[in-house]
C-alpha cells in the first residue's frame, strides 16, 4: 500500500538532508508511488543525450533529479523556517493544510 504524500506541486520546501541541505525551492513534480519529488534548481544532474534529428541536437543536458520526500520539509514563508504540516477542517468540511508553528494556511491554500 503506497504511503500518503503531503507534498503538492508549487509547494515551497527545504531540503533537510543530503548534498543540498539547507536550500529551499518550489516543487515541480511529485512522484507519490516512488516517494520522491523534483525541486526547482536543486539536485541538478548532467545527462548526456544523443542527437535526435535537427530538432534536438545532442549534448550534455542539466536537469533536476527527484529527491526522496523524507529529505524534504515544508517551508513556511511566515515563520521563515521548515515546519511540520497539520490539517484544519473548516465548517464547510474543506480540509486545509496549516503550519504547525504559526497555525496559518500553507502555500497556495
Amino acid at each position: 500500500m503506497p504511503h500518503k504524500c503531503r507534498l503538492k506541486k508549487n509547494d515551497m520546501v527545504m531540503v533537510i538532508a543530503g548534498r543540498e541541505r539547507g536550500k529551499t525551492g518550489k516543487v515541480l513534480r511529485v512522484l507519490p508511488d516512488a516517494r520522491r519529488a523534483t525541486v526547482e534548481r536543486l539536485n541538478v544532474v548532467k545527462r548526456h543525450s544523443k542527437p535526435r534529428g535537427a530538432a534536438s541536437p545532442g549534448g550534455i543536458v542539466e536537469k533536476e533529479a527527484p529527491i526522496d520526500i523524507s529529505n524534504l520539509m515544508f517551508f513556511c514563508e511566515r515563520c521563515n523556517a521548515p515546519v511540520r504540516v497539520g490539517y484544519k477542517i473548516a465548517a464547510d468540511k474543506t480540509k486545509t493544510r496549516i503550519c504547525r508553528s504559526c497555525r496559518e494556511p500553507l502555500g497556495n491554500e
